[in-house]
């Protein structure tokens, strides 16, 4: 049968490469973000590319559409092998500047969206895991989840907060074959870095495609093996 994925942040960056990856391995898709225009663009491709897949544009800083994304993979696919968590949101600010809003946005989306889909995802995941004897979620972290950033207090510990969380679920669902990784990468050359590109330029950065890549190998691994974090850094760099 078919395994299928289902990914947040998916119309551009780091889980449109995912997601280009998974058609190559034969995943049926459902790809998750917030503005529909580029989200139905990256559908477009990825059909183009013989992918089975389905669009569902959501804020996932609503609890409703969360669920709702989720129903609408369950209804397509009726199966769900891996969960990519990787919708995001940066704002660099400094601590006397940060809006409770802007606080509360990075929150919602970077953590407890992740948080409910795990929620939302795990008897899939189990139904999986008992007939493949495993299922993954890939939880996009940062590397400032290692190394925090000033300017970057609030998304850093959003970032750390999705690396602990990677941690407990493995914890509590590893045992019954949900593995879950947390990808922990510096500046990686996506729209959401265009701000850092004056000091790093975007040639110099991390490509999406290497994160595809990583998710690439842990499809690869046997039930017995869970790696919890990758750390990816750019030459010269050191991830603490």
């Amino acid at each position: 049968m078919q395994p299928a994925a289902l990914i947040t942040g998916a119309s551009s960056g780091i889980g449109l490469a995912i997601a280009r990856m998974l058609v190559q391995e034969g995943y049926g898709l459902t790809v998750v973000a917030r503005r529909a225009e580029k989200l139905e663009a990256a559908r477009a491709e990825l059909e183009s590319l013989g992918a089975d897949v389905i669009a569902f544009p959501a804020n996932l800083t609503d609890e409703a559409s969360i669920v709702a994304s989720v129903d609408a993979h369950k209804a397509k696919f009726g199966r769900l092998d891996l969960l990519v968590n990787n919708a995001g949101v940066g704002i660099g600010q400094p601590v006397d500047g940060i809006t409770a809003k802007h606080f509360d946005l990075q929150f919602d989306t970077n953590v407890r969206a992740a948080f409910l889909y795990y929620r939302e995802s795990v008897a899939m995941l189990r139904e999986s895991a008992t007939e493949r004897g495993v299922a993954r979620v890939v939880n996009t972290s940062s590397i400032t989840a290692i190394h925090p950033q000033a300017w970057l207090s609030a998304y850093s510990a959003t970032k750390a907060a999705v690396r602990s969380m990677t941690i407990s679920m493995n914890r509590e669902l590893g045992q019954s074959g949900i593995h879950s990784t947390a990808l922990c990468p510096g500046f990686v050359e996506t729209p959401m870095t265009e701000f850092a590109q004056e000091g790093v330029p975007a040639e110099q950065m991390i490509r999406p495609e290497d994160i595809a890549v990583a998710v690439q190998m842990l499809l690869r691994l046997s039930p017995n093996c869970i790696i919890p974090e990758i750390p990816f850094i750019r030459p010269g760099e050191d991830a603490v």
